[in-house]
């Protein structure tokens, strides 16, 4: 995996502190020296087909992550100014589990089972087309975070967009990678980086090859009033499904709650298991 550090100097007075992603099968150490706890894949039943590309929307600049220069362990890096044109070939690594449910720099919650990525001068939030140049596998993500900071890096992938490039395994990859212009799409006022709400949108919480561990999950969430809760067997699976749902609005609210109980983040997913 990827050497990360994620810093973030909010105009000229305001730091955010930093972090720094192992590699796997290394003991990286942070800035006081210390040995940094290791990161790693999503604990849910989450495969590649489950990564949906990530919608382009012509947004507004974030608020936080823009601010240019900022400096990271004595490197001074310049936000571009614009992001049209921009194509790059470089090594891709993915960030996941430890970051899971932290801010990004632009101050979005980092879902490890979106497709997103971190780049450190691309304007926040930037849309890219990413292709693993080993495979030829394509995924379109949302760059919302800075990093990563290991010079022979040059974008970071979230666990799901490194899952749709098919470089979990390998840890790093080479890529293309090509932003999409999204200064003439009509301006929608929130992000599209997750797919459209349908009546069969449901939230999957755990997944499970033993099915009292599935019934456990699911007590401990009626427990907590995290309702509707049902169990769907499928594909030699357990999954711990919360739902339906038919808006934003509700989707976002079980995911917040179930962060804020100490549950993994919850996921989306679409229609029954076949």
């Amino acid at each position: 995996m990827t050497g990360r550090l994620a810093t973030l100097l909010l105009g000229s007075a305001l730091t955010i502190s930093a972090t720094l992603v192992g590699c796997s099968g290394e003991q990286k150490k942070g800035p006081d020296g210390k040995p940094e706890a290791g990161d790693g894949p999503s604990m849910s039943d989450i495969r590649a087909a489950d990564v949906k590309d990530a919608v382009p929307a012509n947004e507004p600049r974030a608020r936080y992550g823009n601010h240019s220069p900022y400096v990271v362990f004595g490197k001074k890096y310049y936000v571009l100014e614009s992001a049209d044109d921009y194509v790059q070939r470089g090594t891709a690594s993915w960030y996941g589990s430890k970051f899971h449910g932290r801010s990004t720099s632009s101050g979005e919650p980092y879902d490890m089972h979106l497709a997103t990525a971190a780049h450190k001068t691309l304007p926040l939030p930037t849309y890219a087309e990413v292709t693993n140049l080993s495979n030829g596998k394509k995924v379109i993500v949302k760059i919302n975070d800075r990093g990563p900071f290991k010079s022979d890096r040059l974008i970071d992938m979230s666990y799901g967009a490194a899952l749709r490039l098919d470089m979990i395994g390998t840890g790093t990859a080479p890529v293309e990678v090509r932003v999409i212009e999204t200064s003439t799409m009509q301006y929608t006022g929130a992000s599209s980086s997750v797919t459209d709400v349908t009546e069969d949108t449901w939230l999957q919480i755990g997944a499970f090859g033993q099915k009292s561990s599935a019934k456990d999950l699911a007590r401990q969430l009626e427990e907590s009033d995290l309702k509707p809760v049902s169990i769907q067997k499928g594909k030699g699976l357990y999954r711990v499904w919360l739902g339906p749902y038919d808006s934003h609005i509700e989707i976002n609210a079980a995911i917040q709650r179930a962060i804020e109980l100490g549950f993994e983040r919850p996921h989306k997913v679409n229609g029954p298991v076949k």
